[in-house]
């Protein structure tokens, strides 16, 4: 992989991390409880790494997710490459 796509795939990975942590935050979650909330069993410390973008997860992963968030898909990996 070029020095460039793998550049963006990390910023990717970094601000659907922060989307989901935003969120995560915003609804009064710790990832402790995130992870209790998922489908079938999910260790905390991948929705830590997640969340720092440390971690390219599927998109079966960030379903569950959202799911767990009670937001939709569109809205836990919305973002822009613009965005700072």
């Amino acid at each position: 992989m070029s020095q460039d796509l793998k550049e963006l795939q990390i910023s990717i990975q970094k601000k659907i991390g922060n989307n989901i942590q935003n969120i995560r935050e915003e609804k009064g979650l710790s990832q402790v409880d995130l992870a209790s909330k998922m489908l079938g069993r999910f260790d905390t410390t991948n929705i830590s790494r997640i969340e720092s973008g440390r971690t390219n997860p599927t998109l079966f992963t960030l379903y569950r997710i959202s799911e767990a968030l009670e937001v939709s898909l569109t809205e836990l990996v919305g973002f822009s490459l613009e965005e700072k």
